[in-house]
Formats: structure tokens, C-alpha cells, sequence
């Protein structure tokens, strides 16, 4: 370690004892100023043995212990190193010099789990619905709901995870158990963490994957050969910050991370890693993935489908047909009743009998003649007849109209009087 970097990893460990309790948010936002700090930091924290290891896990528990967000997320920001620390010393089976590693990273976790007032938490996860809507689909893309998915659409699955036993020290049953609870908060604090750290992460699952492994030869990694165990839990969780590190800037190192990954996770049989991985490699193919914006807005791009009506405006549904069925007996009915609303003198003159004296029940005429023809022998009356048109000369629609118009025309004639039949005849 050069003499610069420890100069500068003395002056911020001085600096901070000497702060008031009132001075530490305006200390916490100036940290990023410092630019040669963290570089110097991550130095002490690959050195096992250096001097200054101890004083800097130390302060950095104090960063977290404070409850300032800026201060707990600056030392999150070391987590992966520190994890890649804590794993190493432990497969090189000597655990003497990763004492101080271990008593931070437990007092972070024993912090974590318990709330303000030192009650264990119990943190709790919706399960989303495909019956309801959200940023990755719409519910009218998918396509009707069946039966089965509307009687659950008001329901919420809910995961509730604690509450978490408190850690005195790390055990062969206990530490995956842990870090994965660690990379859990570093998670839920992605968007604020910076480019060295994502990149220290992805080194992390490649090592902690590859290691003893025939892969590490590819890699051409020439740290520790010794393989080393990992859990399900622990690959979705490191799964879950590769995904971020990939829309976010480190294309190339998060994408052999993503690799390694599934590599291990084929060998262990992990079925939760192999879907999320998949999952996720496979919604990168033809994605545009911010690769030069490394100072931008850090986020996971999605693609939300454009709102519409969720019924079209043309459908054919039950409703419609039966509003189209009404409007149509509706206005056959108004136009009746219009017609037989009619004054006396206004009702057009119609032969009600046929010329030969035959009645139709409907008012027609049995042989209707056109206008105008001359008088037969056969027609026992001397004068020409009003007659109905051809009713073959008309569509069916029409006919109907015309037949009900003359039902109701003749029930109005034969209420006025008892001689009602003569007024439909021409007098001689």
C-alpha cells in the first residue's frame, strides 16, 4: 500500500472522532467529494494483513450504526469486497486474519434484522398477479380471464421472510444464511451504489462460482483453487445485482458474471438460480443496453406496453345485441303507434273487402286490380275500387308495416260505428 493512500485512510479515521453529533449529515454528504478515499479504502480491504484493517471495519460499523442512509450506504458499498474477503480467508481455512471482517459484517446483520425499537423484523414480498396490471404487462394482452383467475383476482399471494436469529459468530450452518440476509440490503440499495462496487460484485460471483472448478482456467483467474460452498438463496441474490450491473453500464464484466453463475448453478442443480438466470439472459437478446452511460440515471430498463381501451369500441358482446334487439322493437312500436294516432279525416282511403264481397282477415284484397280498370260482368258493383299495391313489389319489411298499418286503420273504423264496413266501399 502506497504511502498517499495510507495517509489519506489516517486523516479520515482522525476526522470523523473529532465530529459533532450535529456536523455528521453535512461530513456524510462531503464524502463524495473525496475521490481518492474509497480507492484507498478497497486497498485495506483486499490487504488481509494490513495495519490499518482493523480501524477501518471498525469506523465503517460506525458509519452504520449512526442510522444516517448516506453513511450506511457508503459502507454497503464495500459489501462485495468484504464478502470476497470473509470467503477467501475461509476457504484458505485461516480465519485469524479475517476477525475484524467478521465482527462487521454481523453487526451489520444483527442491525438489520431487528427494527427501531429492537423487535425482530419480519419483512414481507406481493407475489405479482397476472391479473392485474403493472410495468411488464398490461392484462388485456394476455387475454381473457378464465374462471379460475377471476375468483382470485382480488386475492394477494404474500412471502413473509424472519424473523432472523441474532449471530454471536460465523458457522459452517450460518454463514450463507447471513451473507445472503447481507446481499439482500445491498440490493434494496442498487440504484445508489457506484461503478466500482457493481464491478467488485461481478468479480465476486465469478470467483466465489468458478473456483476449483475447470472453468477457472478459462477465466484465467490465479487466486485460490479451493471450491467453495454456495446456496440457492445466495445465487439469486448475487443473480439479482448482475442483472442490475448489465442495464447499468458493465455490459462485458456482468455478462461473464451472469455465465459463471448459471455455470455453477447447472452443476448444483439449483432450480432457482437456473430460472432467474435464464430468465434474464434470455430478456437480453436484442435489448439495448446502456453500455457508454455510466454517469446517468441508473435504472432497469423495461418496456411498458402502451395503455388502451381495455374494450373495443366495435366488440360484439351480449349487451350490445340485446340494446340493438330493443332500439329496433322500439321504433317499429313508435311508428305504429303514430299511425294510429292519426284524425279521422287524415286516414287514407283503402278498400277494406274485395270487389266480389270477400274479406280478408287482414284488410287485403283477395284479387287486387289495378287502377283504373274497366268494370266486368262478373263485378255486382258499378263503380272501381280503391285497391292495396302488390305486395310482392315490396321488401318484407315494408309488407309488415304495411299490414299492421291496415290492422290498426281497420280497428279504428269499426269502433267509430256499427256501420263500419260501408266506409271503405264508394257509394253509388
Amino acid at each position: 500500500m502506497l504511502a498517499m493512500d495510507q495517509g489519506v485512510v489516517e486523516e479520515w479515521l482522525s476526522e470523523y472522532k473529532t465530529l459533532p453529533d450535529s456536523a455528521v449529515s453535512i461530513y456524510a454528504a462531503s464524502l463524495k467529494d473525496k475521490g481518492a478515499l474509497v480507492p484507498a479504502l478497497y486497498k485495506v480491504v483486499r490487504e488481509n494483513y494490513s495495519d490499518l484493517l482493523e480501524p477501518v471495519c471498525h469506523q465503517l460499523f460506525e458509519f452504520y450504526r449512526s442510522g444516517e442512509p448516506q453513511l450506511q450506504r457508503f459502507t454497503l458499498q464495500f459489501l462485495p469486497e468484504l464478502l470476497w474477503s470473509l470467503l477467501s480467508v475461509s476457504a484458505a481455512r485461516d480465519p485469524h486474519t479475517s476477525g475484524c471482517i467478521e465482527a462487521l459484517l454481523l453487526g451489520i446483520y444483527n442491525l438489520e434484522i431487528v427494527d427501531k425499537d429492537g423487535q425482530s423484523k419480519i419483512l414481507s414480498f406481493t407475489v405479482p398477479s397476472l391479473s392485474k396490471p403493472s410495468v411488464y404487462h398490461e392484462p388485456s394482452a394476455i387475454g381473457s380471464l378464465t374462471e379460475g383467475a377471476l375468483a382470485n383476482h382480488g386475492l394477494s399471494r404474500v412471502v413473509y421472510s424472519g424473523p432472523h436469529l441474532q449471530r454471536e459468530t460465523f458457522t459452517a450452518q450460518n454463514r450463507f444464511e447471513v451473507l445472503t440476509f447481507l446481499l439482500l440490503c445491498y440490493n434494496a440499495a442498487l440504484s445508489y451504489m457506484s461503478s466500482t462496487s457493481l464491478q467488485s460484485l461481478c468479480q465476486l460471483s465469478s470467483r466465489v462460482c468458478i473456483c476449483g472448478y475447470p472453468r477457472q482456467q478459462m477465466r484465467r483467474y490465479k487466486g485460490i483453487s479451493t471450491r467453495m460452498t454456495v446456496t440457492s438463496e445466495f445465487l439469486v441474490q448475487l443473480i439479482t445485482g448482475i442483472h442490475y450491473a448489465l442495464c447499468n453500464g458493465e455490459v462485458e464484466i456482468a455478462s461473464k458474471a451472469l455465465d459463471d453463475v448459471l455455470y455453477r448453478a447447472q452443476l448444483e442443480l439449483f432450480p432457482e438460480a437456473l430460472l432467474v438466470g435464464n430468465a434474464i439472459k434470455s430478456s437480453l437478446h436484442g435489448a439495448a443496453l446502456k453500455s457508454n452511460n455510466k454517469e446517468g440515471a441508473r435504472s432497469i430498463q423495461v418496456e411498458i406496453t402502451p395503455t388502451s381501451s381495455r374494450i373495443s369500441r366495435n366488440a360484439v358482446t351480449s349487451l350490445s345485441i340485446r340494446g340493438h334487439r330493443w332500439k329496433r322493437h322500439e321504433s317499429q312500436e313508435v311508428s305504429v303507434d303514430s299511425e294510429a294516432a292519426l284524425p279521422g279525416g287524415a286516414i287514407p282511403e283503402i278498400s277494406v273487402t274485395s270487389a266480389g264481397g270477400e274479406r280478408m282477415p287482414n284488410g287485403d284484397s283477395l284479387r287486387p286490380r289495378p287502377e283504373g280498370r274497366a268494370q266486368t260482368d262478373g263485378d255486382p258493383l258499378g263503380a272501381t275500387s280503391d285497391v292495396s299495391p302488390d305486395s310482392r313489389g315490396y321488401d318484407s319489411s315494408t309488407r309488415v308495416q304495411e299490414v299492421r298499418r291496415q290492422k290498426s286503420v281497420r280497428r279504428m273504423v269499426e269502433n267509430e260505428g256499427s256501420g263500419s264496413a260501408s266506409i271503405g266501399r264508394n257509394q253509388y
